[in-house]
């Protein structure tokens, strides 16, 4: 009941970068395993969603997130200091019972991938804090709780496209010794002993010069956001104190402001009174 809920449940795709969050939960794993645990906060980390039939990948990130949870949930040296579980057949009546209970609400797509989301004005609505990219509408989630009740990280838009063409994961592991035992804890087969192999396509894709993602290199900056949120929970009261005002400004996402604005902007039409 004292730990931190921390939530991702959205159509799974590599664009919105649940490997991301993956790739944090097998980091605090490895921390656990390592003793490294200054800052820590306990921590339930729920991963749910819906795959596309055809999409391989997808699949194989739903295959990866049940492996590690499997591995970090079974380890008794974890002793309750992180759970993991993915969530099957997510949908309308599962939100309804997650966004209330969640503490932190990961919107970490790649930054000029995500449209507009509206999942993550739900959470905020309900009083949850936001960790995630300068994308879509956690841009406006930013602009009105301010940068103090918000965990920004990573890449901007003009950024990942000034790296396009230019991207070298390589680099990224070769300077970060937290994101190079990650990589090897999934190359090594230690989530997947007994199918080898399975999880290379990720690993692949991951270490890919063209991967369009650009995951590795968001990584470091979103392992500074999430200790930046283990710190801040500590503090019940200010942590209290976000969340309410998170709440308390979510009004501007209101649907019949949206609807005003259309209408002055596009439809121009005279309002019409009850009769």
């Amino acid at each position: 009941p004292s730990a931190l809920f921390d939530v991702q449940v959205k159509r799974i795709h590599e664009y919105k970068r649940q490997l991301l969050n993956v790739l944090h939960v097998i980091h605090l794993y490895n921390r656990i395993k390592h003793g490294r645990l200054e800052g820590w906060s306990d921590r339930c980390v729920l991963i749910g969603g819906k795959a596309a039939p055809g999409y391989v990948m997808a699949k194989s990130i739903i295959k990866l997130v049940n492996s590690v949870a499997e591995v970090v949930n079974s380890d008794p040296d974890v002793d309750g200091r992180l759970k993991v579980a993915f969530l099957p057949n997510y949908r309308v009546s599962s939100m309804e019972i997650i966004a209330p209970a969640t503490d932190l609400s990961e919107q970490i797509s790649t930054a000029g991938k995500e449209a507009s989301g509206t999942g993550n004005m739900k959470f905020m609505m309900n009083g949850a804090l936001t960790i995630g990219t300068y994308d879509g509408a956690n841009i406006e989630i930013l602009d009105a709780v301010g940068e103090d009740n918000f965990f920004l990280f990573g890449l901007r838009a003009d950024e990942v496209e000034a790296l396009r063409g230019h991207y070298h994961p390589q680099a990224y592991l070769e300077q970060d010794h937290e994101l190079r035992e990650v990589i090897e804890l999934i190359a090594s087969g230690h989530f997947n002993p007994c199918e080898p192999g399975i999880f290379d396509m990720i690993l692949g894709s991951l270490l890919s010069p063209h991967d369009p993602w650009l995951t590795l290199a968001d990584f470091h900056s979103y392992v500074d956001a999430q200790h930046r949120v283990a710190l801040a929970w500590h503090d019940t009261a200010n942590w209290t104190r976000m969340s309410i005002l998170n709440t308390a400004a979510s009004g501007f996402f209101s649907t019949d402001r949206t609807m005003g604005e259309y209408n002055r902007d596009i439809w121009k039409l005279s309002p019409s009174q009850p009769a």
